[in-house]
């Protein structure tokens, strides 16, 4: 008998025949403006192009790129979310590797929602940030993870076109630094971008299952813990002996 987990995403209407991919890794960033029941969260419409999930409603992110974790911080995560972040890594957990979930979810966050995240600093003419982050250099910002929080991992499960290993990591809209003026990213991939509450993000059709429960675990989440503390337990989703299993970190 299927778990109420294989119900609620057994049935993802990207399941197909296709032959086994091994899960890349990935970061999104749930951008948090806010307290309470009046806290909205940033989310955009994925372009009708993609092959991923197209026209679904998603947080910013995406794959880490090799030049992520080569990429300079202002400030390092708190140590409890490293740790997590570093919770059954498969291969290397080196620090520069464990940077790279934020540093991804960052400069992904730019791309497709022309936002900035970090802190403005001085001596702008020795900022040399890498692949990614050449507009961050040009306004004197340096990614800040301090603030950052780990909110969920979650697996694809198999039988899907694209599968990645997701870290969900929150930050408040504080840590917005600066933006484009265009209200939407240089890439183009994500279009009404929009700030709803959890509410009103949940209640919409165009979700992916598990973007929804990440919505239902984070509304849940901030009943008991509204500065998501960094020691809290996040759940991890996975697909294991032909069903979806929730474990928590």
């Amino acid at each position: 008998m299927k778990t109420g987990l294989a119900a609620k995403f057994g049935k993802d209407e990207q399941a197909g025949k296709y032959p086994y991919i091994r899960p890349k890794d990935a970061a999104t960033l749930l951008i948090l403006e806010g307290k309470g029941k009046d806290t909205r969260v940033l989310m955009g419409r994925r372009h009708m192009r993609h092959t991923f999930m197209p026209g679904k409603f998603v947080f910013p992110g995406g794959r880490l790129d090799p030049s992520d974790s080569r990429i300079s911080v202002v400030r390092d995560y708190h140590p409890v979310v490293e740790a997590k972040l570093s919770d059954q890594l498969k291969g290397p957990k080196t620090p520069a590797r464990v940077r790279a979930f934020a540093l991804a979810a960052i400069r992904e966050t730019y791309e497709e929602a022309g936002l900035f995240i970090g802190r403005k600093v001085d001596h702008a003419e020795k900022i040399h940030l890498g692949k990614g982050f050449e507009d961050f250099a040009t306004r004197s910002i340096m990614p800040d993870l301090e603030p950052l929080r780990m909110i969920a991992r979650a697996i694809t499960p198999p039988n899907r076109s694209r599968r990645f290993d997701t870290r969900f990591l929150a930050v408040s809209a504080h840590s917005i630094a600066d933006r484009l003026e265009s209200g939407t990213g240089p890439s183009g991939e994500l279009e009404d971008i929009a700030w709803l509450t959890l509410d009103e993000a949940a209640s919409m059709d165009e979700l992916p299952m598990i973007t929804r429960q990440i919505l239902q675990d984070l509304g849940e989440r901030l009943e008991f813990d509204p500065d998501l503390a960094p020691e809290s337990a996040v759940p991890f989703y996975f697909y294991k002996n032909g069903d979806f299993q929730k474990n928590q970190i």
